[in-house]
């Protein structure tokens, strides 16, 4: 038997085991999938890594508008950032709610700006662009569980991006700045409009 021979069988061998181990390890029902019990470190890494790489790359061909810091687009994402976001992603002079206690991984406080994950919210990157792109592919497409929904298929591209540029400026604003640009207005019957 040649050596090649030999190495082939043993990849082979140490695939069939690694897939029986891990199957046997799945069904076992061990790992724990409780929110209130964190990920070991290297199941963290694993996700966190998978969850980046793929915005990364679904992101990367998006458009960004030229029109982003527009003040229209600041005020239109505000109120529904306040309506759809502020619950798990905080408000100035927030740090916790129900929602940011009981999800894990913890939603990022976009109202700093860096999250946990290094990403910043302000736009102060060397790459505004690349930062804009992910924030508007993950308001639009969500991240699996994670808690993070999908907005894309009530709303359109043009409500996200509005959304995004309010992003861009969450970071700078005192909480009455905050109720100012998240105030939406209201008709004789209190709907918003």
């Amino acid at each position: 038997m040649s050596a090649l021979t030999t190495f082939i069988k043993s990849l082979v061998i140490t695939a069939v085991i690694a897939l029986v181990g891990g199957g046997l390890f799945l069904y076992s029902g061990l790992y724990p999938m409780g929110a209130d019990v964190p990920h070991n470190r290297l199941t963290y890494w694993l996700l966190e890594t998978l969850r980046e790489r793929s915005v990364a790359r679904a992101a990367s061909e998006i458009k960004v508008p030229g029109d982003l810091n527009a003040p229209e687009r600041l005020l239109a994402g505000g109120a529904d950032y306040n309506d759809m976001c502020a619950g798990c992603h905080l408000k100035p002079g927030k740090t916790e709610s129900d929602f940011t206690l009981g999800l894990y991984p913890t939603p990022p406080n976009l109202t700093l700006a860096g999250d946990e994950h290094g990403h910043d919210h302000t736009g102060n990157t060397e790459n505004d662009d690349e930062a804009s792109k992910r924030q508007f592919w993950i308001v639009k497409h969500g991240i699996k569980a994670s808690g993070m929904p999908a907005w894309g298929p009530g709303h359109d591209d043009e409500r996200i991006w509005n959304m995004v540029a309010f992003l861009k400026r969450l970071p700078e604003l005192s909480p009455d700045q905050y109720q100012i640009l998240t105030a939406r207005g209201q008709d004789s019957e209190g709907h918003g409009h």
